[in-house]
């Protein structure tokens, strides 16, 4: 495992040490990622299990809501390979469900309205129901909003979404995650149920300050909602795929569409945004994507910085404390203490179509100016974005204002008279002349 500087290791064990005193955890295992690679690792507090065991890199931890990202992803998965559309309604595939109507992307990102837990005792307490009692107990009149109007979290709609990824693949939930996203990641101490070593679950007693077990059960329908248990060594491995996507899993650009805001609690705006089936976090100037996870005696945190490739991941075994808000922390003081260094500069190879394209444009009397960056086109000035290209003479826009608009190249003979990008004139001087 390669390493950070001392400096950077003493302040990121003090934030842990912190977190733990002051919550009084009985246990918290944390560690950072660069790149693909786990760095750091970090734990304190004396009582992992009941008779004193020790955390440790490879003692597993209920990872609680972390769940909900390997079914989101594994929801994608399906929409790549053309068994589902993100607008399809619910019913589609599940006939006669209540909230059938909604689509399967409000499930994602917790915008549909739907009410926040199943009926009935607190499931995460309680051993799990099969799915037809699960949704037995469920009414569209216990809808909390219209859809589309706020995010408002729902554990529910992550129920359903494991039961559509199993009907549509043929095969249960729990084995899809094993051979679809575990198997191929190496995550071999990710699993449903507990494997030793494992921690106990705890609550701590707010006046006598004694550790009181929490139950673990199975739980059922509602497992694609906070089932899995995982380490920090396998948790570092998944952050590391945030970062580098892996084909076969998903495609970069199936990660970059699940990390962009789709809904928000009004109070709280894109400081604390959802994607589809993320968390994310503005953390000015940066996005962290990721998520929280809770279970009855457990805490989860786990956040990248994709621009940046670095990360956290934090497990603890409490029902409440500074587990998943450390996270962020962490990658902030790594970021802190060891900024990315900038990438080597490298000449440019050269361009396959566009070379007479670069230098200094002009919209109206705007100065714009096309170069090249990384091997692409850049359009800066007062119209930014890169372009790609589509074909001769035709190049896509691929952010900002003009992300997705084509850019023509209008030639007079030879001689190229203007540029028109989403009815934009560029030309080589000012308004033309």
């Amino acid at each position: 495992m390669t390493s950070v500087r001392p400096d950077t290791a003493a302040a990121l064990f003090a934030e842990v040490a912190a977190a733990q005193g002051d919550s009084k955890l009985p246990s918290v295992n944390a560690g950072v990622v660069r790149g693909g690679d786990l760095v750091w690792t970090g734990a304190r507090g004396l009582f992992a299990t009941v008779d004193g065991g020790l955390p440790g890199a490879d003692v597993q931890y209920r990872i609680g809501s972390i769940t909900k990202t390997l079914t989101a992803v594994l929801v994608m998965q399906c929409r790549d390979d053309g068994l589902l559309s993100l607008n399809d309604a619910v019913g589609k595939h599940l006939p006669g469900v209540a909230f059938g109507d909604l689509a399967i992307r409000h499930l994602l990102a917790h915008s549909g309205g739907m009410n926040a837990e199943p009926e009935g005792p607190w499931w995460e307490r309680n051993p799990g129901v099969s799915f037809d009692e699960l949704t037995a107990a469920m009414n569209d009149a216990q809808a909390v909003g219209p859809a589309d109007r706020r995010h408002h979290y729902s554990n529910l709609g992550y129920g359903l979404l494991g039961e559509i990824v199993a009907r549509l693949r043929g095969t249960a939930w729990r084995d899809l995650v094993q051979e679809r996203i575990l198997g191929p990641l190496e995550m071999r101490r990710t699993t449903y149920f507990p494997e030793a070593p494992a921690a106990q679950g705890f609550s701590v007693h707010p006046f006598s300050g004694q550790l009181d077990p929490e139950p673990v059960y199975d739980s059922g329908a509602m497992a694609p909602a906070g089932q899995l248990w995982s380490t920090l060594e396998d948790l570092a491995r998944y952050a590391a795929f945030w970062i580098d996507p892996v084909h076969e899993i998903l495609s970069r650009d199936t990660v970059e569409e699940m990390a962009t805001p789709v809904a928000a609690d009004p109070r709280e705006g894109l400081t604390a945004s959802y994607g589809l089936g993320l968390r994310l976090i503005a953390d000015d100037p940066r996005l962290l994507i990721g998520h929280t996870g809770s279970m009855p005696g457990f805490l989860a945190g786990l956040f990248v910085d994709r621009v940046r490739r670095i990360g956290a991941v934090t497990l603890g075994n409490a029902t409440y404390g500074r587990v998943a808000s450390l996270a962020p922390d962490l990658i902030r003081i790594l970021a802190k203490y060891e900024p990315p260094v900038t990438q080597e500069w490298v000449p440019e190879p050269p361009l396959a179509q566009g070379t007479d394209l670069l230098g200094h444009w002009y919209w109206g009397n705007t100065p714009l100016t096309i170069t090249v960056c990384g091997g692409i086109l850049q359009l800066s000035g007062g119209l930014t974005t890169r372009l790609a290209p589509l074909g001769p003479d035709r190049y896509e826009g691929r952010d900002g204002y003009l992300a997705g608009e084509t850019l023509h190249v209008l030639r007079d003979s030879d001689r190229i008279d203007h540029l028109n990008i989403a009815t934009f004139v560029l030309t080589r001087t000012p308004y033309g002349r």
